[in-house]
């Protein structure tokens, strides 16, 4: 079907930028895993026994490195999550954990904004999470690096500031699920394909965000991440 035959405009291709190459990534899907770093579940009050599990954010809420966020309706508790990003190259269902990685064509620094109230009132209806986490502007990402440059990193600090204080910290060693088993799990659920992006999970120290706060952040060997919080629209 070509463009001239929609009955409205379309949108956009969602792309990211990659690092020394002059063409973009385009992002098809967003998956995020929760759950996936032992001290988040603990601060959280949630089951570190319980196996990780998805859910998604839309491609079009992507946000570049460097953007300015308007801070999101409905909310009075805004918190951040850094996070490796992994992005597909090409995918399938049932990817076998130690195929996984050959699927894979880079790695990002992201930032899983979450409406914390919203996604707690939630939960405690049984409702999905949706409302507090899938929202405008909820998916800041860095510049994607290519796997043929820097491997495919297993370890290394992930870091967030805001306002120039350190409130995560933690190493990629400290994910409960790895990057290809958390592939191998995913790709039972869905079939993945070239553009879907993969946010892992995030380590202790989520912490409430405010009109006028600069947050940077990063993870060793990938790159780095500064997005701002603005008023609201």
């Amino acid at each position: 079907m070509t463009a001239a035959s929609y009955v409205i405009s379309a949108a956009p291709q969602p792309a990211l930028p990659v690092v020394g190459e002059t063409g973009s990534y385009p992002v098809r899907r967003i998956w995020c895993v929760g759950r996936n770093y032992l001290e988040h579940i603990r601060e959280m009050g949630n089951d570190e026994r319980a196996p990780p599990f998805f859910f998604a954010k839309h491609a079009d809420m992507l946000v570049p490195d460097g953007a300015t966020i308007p801070y999101p309706p409905l909310t009075k508790d805004l918190h951040h999550e850094v996070e490796l990003i992994v992005a597909m190259k090409s995918g399938g269902l049932n990817i076998p954990a130690d195929k996984a990685l050959d699927h894979v064509y880079g790695y990002a620094v992201g930032i899983d904004l979450t409406r914390r109230d919203l996604q707690i009132a939630s939960r405690k209806k049984e409702r999905p999470w949706e409302v507090g986490k899938s929202f405008d502007y909820s998916a800041p990402c860095s510049a994607i690096q290519p796997a043929s440059k820097i491997g495919h990193p297993a370890k290394g600090k992930i870091w967030l500031t805001v306002n120039g204080k350190e409130t995560q910290k933690g190493d990629l060693t400290e994910l409960i699920w790895s990057v290809p088993e958390i592939i191998w799990q995913l790709s039972q659920q869905v079939k993945l394909a070239a553009g879907d992006i993969i946010m892992t999970g995030t380590p202790a120290g989520v912490s409430q965000l405010n009109p006028g706060d600069k947050i940077e952040c990063g993870v060793d060997g990938v790159g780095t991440l500064k997005v701002n919080i603005g008023k609201p629209e």
